[in-house]
């Protein structure tokens, strides 16, 4: 009997990097010179990020400097979604960052889909929040792989793990 190889679709994010590039980011804009006098501030509640500065304009610069030091942490931007930049008390600028991360029922549904689009070979199974796929053949699990990390259009990042 042919051995049967696996792997698992998740949508996660390593807590401690985010933690890290938070705090890179916080060291930066109190650090950098066109953030003097802005009084930026980047907290984290829960799930969101909350940026402040003394104007939108500032808020939206200290948010592309908390993508570049994520991305230097490999945590993929697709896992910040901001909202509109609004102007709070005082003409402070804030925007409201969610973590985007997790696999809805509706985006399983989706892409199950596209894996069977991408191969016949495989087998996806939903188990939570996280998709099973299972092939006897090692080329039929790496196209799935690859066309997946290809595809822009998903929208959160997605991690392969338990190749087995």
């Amino acid at each position: 009997m042919a051995q049967e190889y696996s792997f698992d679709i998740v949508s996660q994010y390593d807590a401690h990097e985010l933690a890290n590039a938070l705090d890179q980011a916080r060291r930066e804009v109190t650090t950098r010179f066109d953030f003097k006098g802005t009084d930026p501030t980047i907290v984290r509640q829960d799930g969101t990020i909350v940026i402040e500065a003394s104007t939108e304009d500032r808020a939206r610069a200290a948010y592309q400097v908390l993508l570049e030091k994520a991305a230097r942490r490999r945590l993929s931007a697709k896992l910040f979604k901001a909202g509109e930049p609004r102007t709070v008390g005082k003409g402070r600028g804030r925007i409201e960052v969610r973590l985007n991360a997790g696999i809805s029922d509706d985006l399983a549904r989706t892409l199950q889909k596209r894996v069977r689009a991408i191969s016949s070979r495989v087998q996806v199974r939903v188990q939570g929040d996280q998709l099973r796929v299972s092939s006897r053949e090692k080329d039929a699990l790496q196209a799935v792989i690859r066309a997946l990390r290809e595809d822009d259009s998903i929208p959160v990042p997605l991690q392969f793990v338990n190749y087995r």
